[in-house]
């Protein structure tokens, strides 16, 4: 991938939500890749003793200048320490391994397949997670492509399909806009990222609660434990066609599952305590790692890590964006008011979430 590159193609009818989606809780939603990068921040911090080890990390990196095609049209600064970080899980089909694991070609460039806010408090003991439905109609704001052209702004257009139209920096803007809240850091992992960081372990085992047959990713697992590999753990996560009702929602549980497994097979193999197993796990991890600018170097990325320390990924709190159907299309969500609005307020405030704005409507939360 190359420097600023920006992915084009458009939303396939695959994603579309089927009415009568199951309720689920409104926290503990697609926290995958959010852990993911707090596990990877982790292992960089640990290896700081080594740092000769990490040298050919640094260029695994790539940087999105994001600052540069923002401007200076944008919120304003936490008034704390804090942070905010928008971290993106990306379906890019760019490059002939993503290609594959993606389903091969019928889909071209790149989709934000999970979207969350990670706000890192003052003082850096805790963080918060605001998970962004991809199904969310928005407004999206002019934006410039890598081309340097412009798009105009768009009503009612579908979050997840603003990476795949612009770019990473118009997601950022995108989400500013609607929020409020000033981004600080972007960082994003696509497929392959995500399936050598599994075999850079050697793999998760996970307890399958149930039967899966999904015959459009070829995942056949029968309920009880099975150790995954990093293409099938991929499987594993994105499965929605072979349980529950079918629908995107379908798949949280089983995301959050494997999530605990991960977690517990990276301690159990002590890689934060090893520089050699915490270099391949890195090594593999950066690899499909892209950044802003302000974070696209090895020193930066370490001393960023090194001062989340405090922040334990166990008591991650997630919330998911309130949301509520859409009056005119209801496979879509909208922003849930006044309960958004409070969210995004106590985020800029860098002040407690109130448990009202944690209710969402299309949920029953």
């Amino acid at each position: 991938m190359s420097q600023d590159a920006i992915p084009t193609g458009h939303p396939s009818s695959d994603e579309t939500p089927r009415r009568g989606r199951k309720r689920v809780r409104t926290r503990g939603r697609r926290i995958l890749w959010a852990v993911l990068l707090s596990v990877l921040v982790l292992v960089i911090a640990a290896g700081g003793t080594a740092y000769w080890l990490y040298s050919r990390i640094d260029g695994n990196i790539t940087g999105v200048d994001i600052n540069k095609a923002l401007g200076d049209d944008r919120p304003e600064k936490l008034p704390t320490s804090g942070q905010n970080l928008l971290v993106l899980g990306s379906d890019s089909r760019a490059g002939a391994e993503n290609k594959a694991l993606g389903g091969g070609g019928s889909v071209s460039g790149a989709r934000s397949d999970t979207a969350m806010v990670v706000h890192i408090p003052e003082g850096r003991s805790r963080a918060v997670a605001v998970s962004i439905p991809r199904d969310t109609l928005v407004t999206r704001p002019e934006c410039t492509k890598a081309d340097g052209s412009t798009m105009d702004s768009a009503n009612r257009v579908m979050f997840n399909s603003v990476y795949s139209q612009v770019g990473p920096a118009c997601v950022v803007k995108t989400v500013e806009k609607m929020s409020g809240v000033r981004i600080d850091h972007y960082l994003e992992i696509n497929f392959a990222g995500f399936k050598d960081l599994v075999d850079a372990i050697g793999g998760v085992t996970v307890d399958v609660p149930q039967d899966i047959h999904d015959k459009a990713s070829g995942l056949d697992l029968t309920a009880g434990p099975h150790k995954l590999d990093g293409t099938e753990s991929l499987s594993y996560v994105r499965t929605r066609h072979g349980i529950g009702d079918g629908s995107d929602l379908g798949r949280i549980g089983l995301q959050q599952q494997f999530l605990l497994a991960l977690l517990s097979e990276v301690k159990s193999q002590n890689l934060l305590g090893s520089p050699t197993n915490a270099y391949r796990f890195a090594d593999s991890a950066t690899k499909s790692l892209t950044t802003d600018e302000g974070l696209a170097s090895l020193r930066s990325l370490t001393e960023f890590a090194r001062s989340m320390n405090g922040v334990d990924p166990g008591s991650m709190e997630t919330i998911m964006l309130p949301v509520a159907y859409d009056k005119i299309d209801p496979n879509r969500v909208v922003a849930a008011q006044p309960q958004a609005r409070t969210l995004w307020k106590a985020l800029r405030e860098d002040a407690t979430i109130p448990e009202t704005a944690k209710k969402s409507p299309a949920t029953g939360g």
